[in-house]
């Protein structure tokens, strides 16, 4: 096991993840429910899914296409979502 590989990916989730929707919205459910180990669960599990597609995805597609249009893709779609929130569509 690579543990630099492990702790960067560790790293790098933690501060993207910090103070984003999915943290207000566990945060609201866990107030609202007053159920937080449910709700500590569900995310957790849902985060573990949406990085396991990821994961897959990625594997698959550095298979396939080199690293540079990988990266040119997905900062792509991080400006297509950016303007899409600017405008109120996403």
């Amino acid at each position: 096991m690579d543990w630099r590989v492990m702790l960067t990916t560790f790293g790098i989730i933690v501060l993207a993840e910090m103070g984003d929707k999915t943290q207000i919205a566990a945060m609201t459910m866990a107030a609202e429910k007053k159920r937080p180990w449910e709700v500590f669960i569900a995310a957790s599990l849902a985060l573990a899914a949406v990085s396991a597609i990821g994961v897959v995805v990625g594997s698959t597609l550095s298979h396939l296409l080199p690293l540079l249009w990988i990266k040119r893709a997905a900062g792509a779609a991080f400006i297509v979502i950016g303007v899409l929130v600017l405008l109120g569509k996403f």
